[in-house]
Order: structure tokens, then sequence, then C-alpha cells
């Protein structure tokens, strides 16, 4: 099945989710746009140490909390897929680009990171 493209509505929009993370203090260490294998469509890929709660259910929560205050609805937000930062994709994103100093509109894809395959992405940060 063909994947459909990022389009810039799609950036901006990821930004958005960024920036109300931020704003709760929530910040995240890792986020970009990935295609994985596993699913058909984009993902929004976040890991925050802030958001490293005993339950994903909290993590997931508090991420949506975030969009609702920022005014996101349910047309408008996208697909998150939240990471523990322990989980090895995240490390190993984390260990290959630690020297970066700016890694935002960088492109991945074709690699394969700790245990996770990305087909596509756009990076917003990685530290």
């Amino acid at each position: 099945m063909d994947k459909t493209a990022l389009v810039s509505f799609d950036i901006e929009n990821g930004q958005r989710v960024i920036d109300a993370l931020d704003r709760d203090g929530k910040a995240p260490d890792v986020a970009l746009w990935a295609v994985l294998p596993e699913y058909d469509d984009w993902r929004l890929v976040l890991a925050s140490r802030q958001l490293d709660d005993p339950s994903l259910f909290e993590s997931y929560s508090a991420i949506n909390s975030a969009m609702r205050k920022a005014g996101m609805t349910l047309l408008t937000e996208p697909t998150v897929f939240f990471c523990r930062m322990d989980y090895p994709f995240i490390e190993a994103l984390r260990r290959t680009f630690a020297s970066a100093t700016d890694t935002y509109g960088m492109r991945l894809g074709g690699q394969k990171f700790g245990n996770q395959y990305i087909e596509d992405a756009f990076v917003y940060r990685i530290r």
C-alpha cells in the first residue's frame, strides 16, 4: 500500500503538539514524524523524560491534555506513537545523534535504530 505524503500541514501540526508539550513542562526529548512498517501511515513519535509515567495511559493522557489546551480537535490531532526513554529505538536515536547540534528537518529512512526500522522520517528534535 502506498503511504500518504507528509505535507506542510502535518509538519506544522506536529510542531503545535511539541510547542504545547513544551508549555506544559513535558518537553519531548525526541520528536519526529515516522513511517514505521507496522503502520500504513505517518505517526508523530514522541519520547520525553517528563512523560515516562508509570503507565502509558497517563503518558497519552498528558499528551492529549496538552493538545486540547492548544485548541487541537479530533480532526486536527496527529496520530501519536509514544515511546519511553528506555525504549531501544529511542536510545539508539539519541546515541546516534548525541553530537548533533540541530536535528530539525533531518530526513531519515531505510534504517534501523535499536529495535525499530524506519521507512521514512522527518525529525523535529533528538536530544
